[in-house]
């Protein structure tokens, strides 16, 4: 039985799109990719689903919710849907404990550097590059790793490492560390822990 992925996205979605061929691709053979969840509205990742026959979900946090009120219903929804492993892919919101635990070791990130480089709390998209070129690093890179309630504090899964070159801007190195990494060892990644979760499943 394959393990059921549930994808969390924020933006545009080019690493669900990665994921998304990794699967035509026979890649990402152990998992399936059921279910995407988005707590934007107008994130194009929910338009790369549906075009490929997937489930799109928005869960929005209302001002009027706790933080444990909008992770009960990612977790109810993530129940009903039978789902066994979550990936984050760009999702811009801090997941607590409360929900992390519910999915210990069945929940992987993919991070824009080299972990422990660049990573934490408020660590996240463009402002990643932008340290990085600050500090003057000639090597960064992209990192999967579970997801624990520390923001880019579970263990490592993947690393790859990108070259830092002359007259980088953060725009530019972004792009070419999803192309030459993230787009890479996420499925690759997922591919890794949905096995895990399918022969544990299968006992």
């Amino acid at each position: 039985m394959l393990t059921a992925i549930a994808v969390f996205v924020s933006g545009g979605g080019t690493n669900l799109q990665a994921l998304i061929d990794a699967q035509h691709k026979g890649i990402l053979k152990s998992g399936e990719l059921r279910l995407v969840v988005s707590d934007n509205k107008d994130a194009y990742a929910l338009e790369r689903a549906r075009n490929n026959g997937i489930e799109a979900v928005v869960v929005r946090k209302k001002k009027a919710e706790t933080q444990t009120e909008y992770e009960d219903r990612l977790i109810g929804l993530l129940h009903e849907k039978k789902i066994d492993m979550v990936i984050l892919a760009g999702f811009m919101r801090i997941l607590t404990e409360h929900f992390t635990s519910a999915f210990a070791d069945r929940m992987i990130n993919v991070h824009p550097s080299l972990i422990p480089s660049f990573c934490g709390k408020g660590y996240y998209g463009l402002h990643v590059h932008e340290k990085a070129l600050e500090y003057g690093v000639k090597v960064t890179g992209a990192t999967v790793h579970y997801v624990n309630e520390i923001p880019d504090g579970g263990r490592i899964i993947l690393q790859k490492a990108v070259e830092v070159e002359e007259g980088d801007t953060p725009e530019i190195l972004q792009r070419r560390v999803m192309e030459q990494a993230e787009w890479k060892i996420l499925p690759k990644a997922a591919e890794m822990v949905a096995r895990k979760l399918r022969e544990d499943k299968e006992g």
